[in-house]
């Protein structure tokens, strides 16, 4: 696999500086039930790296020590850890909110077929993977017959109130764009999901979430060895709009990896990238000091032109 790192660290993206905490972003580790050619931390089903239980408590340790009001959880797929269910649980129980993203396949996967009956019961927010609402494009991308295992777990939390007038149940959908393109308008291209998937399946959902491919890992190795890497950051920094960078989700949000160590962010995770408050190459949450945040520099590479380019892009969708 090729490593696009070293392309992306000679970089003018301007300075940006942290507000507030508020959201904290675990993955949870790298095992998932699918290998998609666009995901950033090359999860799949041969990985063995998870979070233990001690640096799960540690976490939920930390979220209440700096009065957290969000954990998501993301992994490989996170429903597949171990202790996934005893993390929710004691989140929703100090009244955390809990967003868990979600591949949607791994609900209609054997072992798992009451998953999405305790997402509902704990009332955690979904936010599903589902790269377009054609099926040739979901499976190229995603694997032969994910589409159809994605449209059976979208019924099912339909059947249990998710999206339902009048629920609590928020359900969000994800695309990506297949090649190396920004992703189109986020609300007209919602208004088109909304459209195909309840007039095809009977399927509704919240808000879609339209999020840039970002060139790292098997997607900024794809683009390597197709000679596209260059082309893609210069779509990128030439789409660059000042207007995201109040919106910058790495402003309110500390990622963790698997072991507990922190970072700006999850794509600064994936490339190893020490946090900006900390000069140290790495920090684990039992050594992090929560004042030191406080106004504290972001790093940042050339990568970081992904999330603000065009309408912007983060884990929420479109920043304008």
């Amino acid at each position: 696999m090729h490593d696009s790192k070293p392309r992306l660290l000679n970089s003018d993206f301007p300075a940006i500086y942290r507000k507030p905490l508020q959201i904290l972003q675990l993955n949870l580790g790298y095992l998932c039930n699918l290998s998609c050619v666009h995901c950033h931390v090359n999860a799949g089903p041969k990985r063995t790296e998870m979070m233990s239980r001690e640096t799960i408590d540690q976490v939920l340790a930390l979220a209440e020590a700096a009065n957290i009001h969000t954990l998501d959880l993301t992994g490989g797929a996170p429903e597949m850890h171990a202790d996934f269910r005893y993390l929710v649980r004691i989140a929703r129980e100090r009244g955390i909110e809990v967003i868990d993203r979600c591949n949607l396949t791994i609900l209609e996967a054997p072992g798992y077929e009451d998953m999405a009956d305790f997402l509902a019961a704990q009332q955690v927010q979904i936010v599903a993977s589902l790269p377009c609402y054609l099926e040739d494009n979901v499976d190229k991308q995603r694997g032969k017959g994910v589409f159809k295992d994605s449209l059976a777990a979208l019924q099912r939390l339909n059947r249990l109130g998710y999206a339902q007038p009048g629920s609590q149940l928020k359900l969000n959908l994800v695309f990506n764009p297949q090649d190396a393109l920004l992703p189109p308008d986020q609300q007209t291209l919602e208004q088109a999901y909304k459209q195909h998937l309840q007039a095809d399946y009977g399927i509704v959902f919240n808000s879609l979430f339209a999020i840039a491919n970002m060139p790292i890992k098997r997607f900024g190795s794809m683009l390597i060895s197709q000679g596209r890497f260059e082309s893609y950051m210069r779509l990128l920094k030439d789409s660059f709009r000042a207007d995201n960078l109040d919106n910058l989700m790495c402003l309110n949000t500390l990622s963790i990896d698997w072991q507990g160590n922190v970072y700006d962010c999850d794509f600064n995770q994936m490339l190893d990238m020490p946090l900006g408050a900390i000069a140290k190459p790495r920090v684990h949450i039992s050594q992090l000091n929560l004042e030191q945040l406080n106004h504290a520099p972001i790093t940042t590479a050339a990568h970081c032109f992904g999330c603000t380019a065009g309408q912007g892009s983060s884990c929420g969708g479109a920043l304008i």
